[in-house]
């Protein structure tokens, strides 16, 4: 059999998988990384995202959100170092509702991820000794306020929000959140590894040799037949569970098919310099009268009149020029086998459309004449309480990075460094035992499991 050798070789050229190459190499000085993918660099489901990126996150602990922050300080020196190829700015995620009773939640929301480490709360009453709202501008990321602000003054949402419904009560703005170029971010990452001696090799792992309890060999298809290597890295992304078994791991993780709409707002009702804007009430859809009688006459069809959750979510995607806006809403998480190509629900851009006029009114004129979205989307691959996984496995020299949800992107930069920071036996931050495989075995984190409540994930 063919082949070579290697440090360390990475299954997945996806954004996690990157960044751990990048970290090794470039960070940790590591000198023979291997990174295997049959498909181009961040093509499965990397380049699939919303880009966007967040420190606001629930408890329990503070892991979550240390890990963010951690990750955001990163991309900020990345888009320093490289002249912000990647467009990072920080724009920041608004929450909005029209129902009173879901102020208290906003409030709880805030003071939470502040005590975990977000940043402070503001509070905007329309009272005369209320601290200033500072809108977030359109580009960059510098001299930036933290935390969140909460807007309770109707004058106050009317003068920066008014494309918004009039039945908004309040909104809650994330300040440090907003979204980059995830493409540009990860290829950025990767010329930086590949000037430091990062190989990428466009093959399929299929299968790793242990003796002894521990790697010896990863067999390929293609090219070198095989590589000789002390550490094996699992980033495969939805394909994690598959490739645990490799070595002999059944890793916690399941997947939902999540999807987006490219959607062309030729009206411009959604501004281009916008935050990300989520719409946090329960709704029926606004379907007319003969619609919804027409719905109602089919099993296949009458679930559509039934009430649909919060979670609605869209943002602006390029330049001013632009027209075109990302439309997200999650309504169906049923666990599934990551298939490629996925195939998404015929319904869902209607859905979608039609599941925004609720916070924006005007979006409303695109119903039954909107010009034909572009859906696509990719696997959310998750733990049970949506935490990922990052560390040794039981077999010694494999590690694994991944079960990152819908969050890959923003936390990718700081999951390639504890990836390297545990292979490389360097100083582990306080958060890594929050993401070790080890977690499931303490009797304490399983009582915690049992009441754990939001995911916060969107």
């Amino acid at each position: 059999m063919t082949g070579l050798s290697a440090d360390v070789v990475i299954c997945g050229a996806g954004i996690a998988g990157i960044s751990a190459a990048y970290h090794l190499a470039v960070r940790h000085d590591v000198g023979d990384v291997v990174l295997v993918d049959e498909r181009p660099p961040l093509s499965l489901t990397s380049d699939k995202s919303t880009e966007c990126y967040r420190n606001w996150w629930p408890g329990p602990g503070d892991a979550m959100v240390s890990l963010m922050n951690r990750s955001i300080d990163i991309m900020e020196d990345l888009a320093r170092e490289s002249g912000n190829v990647f467009h990072l700015n920080r724009r920041g995620y608004l929450f909005a509702t029209a129902d009173p009773t879901r102020i208290s939640d906003f409030k709880r929301a805030a003071e939470e991820a502040a005590a975990l480490g977000a940043g402070p709360v503001r509070y905007h009453t329309g009272q005369a000794d209320d601290p200033v709202y500072h809108p977030a501008p359109a580009q960059g990321f510098e001299d930036q306020p933290t935390g969140s602000d909460l807007i309770l003054d109707p004058a106050l949402i009317r003068k920066h929000f008014p494309y918004l419904s009039e039945d908004v009560v309040a909104v809650l703005h994330a300040r440090r959140c907003g979204w980059m170029s995830a493409q540009q971010l990860g290829m950025y990452m990767l010329e930086r590894a590949r000037e430091r001696g990062v190989k990428l090799l466009r093959a399929r792992v299929e299968g790793v040799g242990m003796s002894n309890g521990r790697v010896q060999v990863v067999r390929l298809s293609d090219g070198p037949l095989a590589i000789s290597t002390d550490h094996f890295v699992n980033a495969a992304g939805p394909f994690l569970k598959q490739v645990g078994r490799m070595v002999g791991v059944d890793l916690p993780a399941f997947s939902e098919l999540h999807a987006k709409i490219a959607f062309n707002d030729y009206l411009h009702l959604v501004p281009r310099h916008a935050p990300l804007l989520i719409w946090t009430d329960p709704q029926t859809l606004p379907w007319l009268e003969e619609e919804r009688a027409m719905l109602a006459e089919s099993e296949e069809t009458r679930w559509l009149l039934k009430e649909f959750p919060s979670g609605p979510h869209t943002r602006p995607e390029g330049g001013p020029e632009s027209s075109v806006v990302l439309m997200l809403w999650t309504y169906d998480t049923t666990p599934m086998e990551p298939i490629w190509p996925p195939t998404f629900d015929q319904f869902y851009p209607e859905i979608v459309l039609r599941g925004f006029p609720a916070m924006i009114p005007g979006l409303r004129v695109y119903f039954n004449k909107s010009p034909k979205p572009v859906v696509d989307g990719g696997y959310y691959t998750k733990t049970r309480e949506n935490r990922p996984l990052v560390g040794p496995l039981l077999v010694k020299g494999a590690y694994v990075i991944g079960v990152l949800s819908g969050f890959g992107v923003m936390a990718a930069c700081a999951a390639g460094e504890l990836l390297a920071v545990h292979l490389t036996g360097s100083e582990l931050p306080p958060y890594a035992p929050a993401f070790a495989l080890e977690r499931y075995e303490d009797p304490a984190y399983q009582r915690l499991l049992e009441n754990w409540g939001a995911s916060g994930q969107l």
